[in-house]
């Protein structure tokens, strides 16, 4: 069980906090799970007023206050949409962390939360394995996107599409990097993040070419770790407090003008997440997270207010080929990002931009 004396501290957080919501309701309207069942309970309200009585609620039925917190995809679109400028997504995060440190975790998240996530070296090693006898377990369903599905029925995996690991990581590709600045005069930290370098490859060699095309220092120390996010979703306060550490540790290594992400969700972490719960934790530790958050940018917006880009025409043939684009409920609504991305792709030869009937449908990663 969590030290006591925190638990006490996090509480009065959020009561102090929940004194803010004035119960308009006007989540209920921006919140794709309630969309979804209708439930009062599954909106941003529904679930603050289960709050109001935590300490109380926690003793009386835990299970009841969990399911519901658990039900919350934090896509942060009631705290978008708040006029009151409710801290949503802190609060919710600091509950599940109180009911984390109640009841304890599974033996299942302490494995794979403590035992894997939290170790870097010994999460890319499993993951390693896990790429080389996936075809074991998973079979290939759709070539256009390239998902799985499992070969036996699992009560996790049933009738459920997902991206099988890559073959190959990108830590293993490029372990690290530390380039100096070129005719940009800038140098970057670049954050991976898990699914960037065990899912999509791709993307981070992507990044890698962009920057270097625009003469981009830089720095990627060996060994990152994840941003932390999986584990304080389940209430996990200790394993987060390790990797945020690890990270934080990293990225003071050298000296750099701005931390880039390719991930929605890292970037938000980074901004967001790691400095309120750096909060509780020593002076230096806080400070330096509070330069690293300040600092973050993701790709796109550095792209486009740092280095810089320029409109060009269609090609000669002026047959565009028609692209959209989806916005991540990280990247809009908790980071206020969504002109940078479609900036870039204007700025590309022969693509037209479209835009989605719903460009504010949550994907459902939460």
């Amino acid at each position: 069980m969590q030290n006591i004396q925190e638990l006490i501290s996090l509480m009065r957080e959020i009561e102090d906090q929940l004194v803010v919501c004035m119960r308009c309701g006007m989540c209920q309207s921006v919140c794709p799970l309630y969309e979804q069942t209708g439930r009062e309970a599954d909106v941003a309200r529904g679930k603050l007023a289960l709050l109001d009585g935590l300490m109380q609620e926690m003793f009386d039925n835990p299970q009841r206050v969990s399911e519901h917190l658990n039900r919350c995809l934090l896509c942060g679109s009631c705290a978008a949409g708040c006029p009151s400028g409710v801290s949503v997504m802190e609060i919710f995060i600091k509950a599940r962390a109180i009911l984390t440190g109640f009841t304890g975790l599974s033996p299942a998240k302490k494995l794979i939360l403590r035992g894997m996530l939290s170790r870097p070296e010994t999460f890319d090693r499993l993951t390693e394995w896990g790429a080389k006898f996936q075809t074991l377990f998973t079979r290939k369903v759709n070539d256009i996107v390239g998902t799985s599905c499992a070969r036996l029925v699992s009560p996790l995996f049933s009738d459920r599409h997902f991206k099988p690991l890559a073959a190959e990581p990108f830590h293993r590709q490029t372990p690290s990097l530390n380039s100096a600045a070129g005719r940009s005069g800038i140098k970057v930290a670049f954050f991976v993040g898990c699914l960037i370098d065990k899912v999509f490859p791709d993307i981070a060699r992507s990044v890698i070419d962009v920057l270097n095309h625009h003469g981009v220092g830089i720095y990627m120390p060996e060994n990152q770790g994840c941003c932390g996010i999986p584990a304080l979703s389940s209430g996990d306060t200790a394993t987060f407090g390790k990797l945020l550490e690890h990270s934080v540790q990293q990225l003071q290594e050298e000296e750099v003008d701005h931390v880039i992400t390719a991930c929605a969700t890292c970037t938000s972490t980074i901004k967001e997440i790691w400095p309120f719960m750096a909060g509780s934790t020593n002076e230096n530790l806080k400070s330096a997270v509070a330069s690293l958050a300040a600092r973050t940018l993701d790709v796109n917006q550095f792209l486009v207010s740092q280095v810089g880009v320029n409109k060009r025409g269609i090609g000669a043939d002026g047959d565009a080929i028609k692209v959209t684009y989806h916005d991540p409920c990280h990247l809009k609504k908790a980071l206020g990002v969504s002109a940078e991305p479609r900036a870039l792709i204007d700025a590309a030869d022969d693509f037209e931009r479209v835009e989605m009937k719903t460009p504010d449908a949550c994907c459902g990663m939460g």
